[in-house]
């Protein structure tokens, strides 16, 4: 049997991730699972799959998951360090990262640096750590799962990156892409939450209404397909059918299309490089009648062009850019600041900066603390209004 450590395991990737192993329960062993603080989920899942591992986020509950399991040989650990232990220290077949934020670039490294295979959902890895990653790890093998990305790594199997014209990554453009600037101003929590294709965690979620998720993910396709930010477009795709598309030199344009389900590109990941039958919803084109694209709106949505410049910038601005965005999403969510205030507030923390090129890891985290005290102080003394 193949063994998965799954990092992730009680949010949105994470449970659909343990959908697909459920369609192969005689080829996977479930080595550890990791949850941030849904210690309900975590212990279900454990009395379901039997990992020898746990580890729970919140140092606080520890204690309590390890007497809710007492009767089972599970051994429970804690925080970043356990995080890092699983995903570089066990025997695995397949780490998938699909941790929220951050803080999942440090079990990022732990498994490459070990030599496993990472199925990469936590795309802030290679947004804040692309250029460490890409400079020490460089035969490390990271699988996309992310749907834009997982196409593109699908339809470039057997290419030659010297044959790429254009990446194309399509968006859903969010529940607001029709809405006016004027509209933006008032929409709420609740809106925002109700993405009309993706069913997707809270963070995401409200990204993918800023456009900021398909910014990240112009710096994730940067650096997982070497290939410069003039070379990565974005287009509005409200189907979501088209998951992304490439253009190659000599006019051809190839496209991975399916209904949007995240179960398919995570079971492309845990049988790569193998096709296998699937249990999900076939594409009907019929039914589906016709497709539709547009231009992104850069000046009603400033985050997408914010995410281009701070991938052009290089350096540390991608870790400015992602921390203050994850302080301006939570601020959002917690009714502190409006819906177009989120921008502005991430331009604002960027326009504060000073540019660390090549930076360590120390230094990415450093200026990862920075930038989340800053956004925190222009949020608490109002110098966004």
């Amino acid at each position: 049997m193949k063994k998965l450590v799954l990092l992730g395991s009680t949010g949105s990737i994470g449970t659909q991730s343990l959908d697909v192993i459920d369609s192969f329960p005689e080829e996977w062993e479930v080595l550890a699972l990791s949850a941030n603080s849904n210690i309900d989920l975590l212990e279900k899942q454990a009395r379901k799959y039997r990992p020898l591992y746990l580890v729970i986020g919140n140092n606080k509950l520890q204690e309590e998951l390890e007497y809710r399991l007492d009767d089972l040989n599970i051994k429970v650990l804690s925080g970043a360090e356990g995080l890092e232990f699983i995903a570089g220290e066990l025997e695995a077949d397949l780490v998938i990262n699909s941790i929220v934020g951050a803080a999942g670039l440090k079990p990022t490294i732990a498994a490459l640096k070990a030599g496993r295979r990472l199925g990469l959902a936590n795309k802030e890895s290679l947004v804040i750590g692309g250029e460490i990653i890409a400079r020490d790890y460089p035969e490390g093998v990271i699988l996309p799962i992310d749907s834009e990305h997982n196409a593109i790594f699908q339809i470039l199997e057997g290419e030659e990156a010297r044959g790429v014209e254009n990446i194309i990554l399509t968006a859903s453009g969010g529940p607001f892409r029709n809405h006016t600037r004027e509209e933006l101003d008032h929409v709420t929590v609740e809106e925002a939450l109700k993405h009309p294709n993706w069913d997707m965690g809270g963070k995401i979620t409200i990204d993918s209404a800023t456009l900021m998720n398909k910014g990240l993910e112009v710096i994730e396709a940067h650096w997982l397909f070497q290939q410069s930010y003039d070379k990565i477009k974005v287009i509005i795709h409200p189907e979501s059918i088209i998951h992304s598309m490439v253009e190659f030199v000599d006019g051809s344009i190839m496209a991975e299309m399916s209904l949007p389900d995240m179960r398919l590109p995570i079971q492309y990941v845990m049988t790569y490089p193998h096709r296998r039958p699937g249990k999900h919803k076939r594409l009907d084109f019929v039914q589906l009648g016709q497709l539709n694209f547009q231009e992104p709106d850069y000046e009603k949505f400033p985050a997408l062009r914010l995410a281009y410049e701070a991938g052009r910038a290089g350096g540390t601005m991608p870790v400015v850019l992602n921390a203050a965005n994850e302080i301006a999403v939570a601020a959002f969510l917690d009714r502190e600041i409006p819906f177009t205030m989120i921008p502005g507030l991430i331009e604002k923390v960027m326009h504060k900066h000073d540019n660390i090129k090549r930076p360590s890891l120390e230094d990415i985290y450093l200026v990862d603390e920075w930038s989340r005290n800053i956004a925190r102080e222009v949020i608490d003394n109002g110098i966004l209004y």
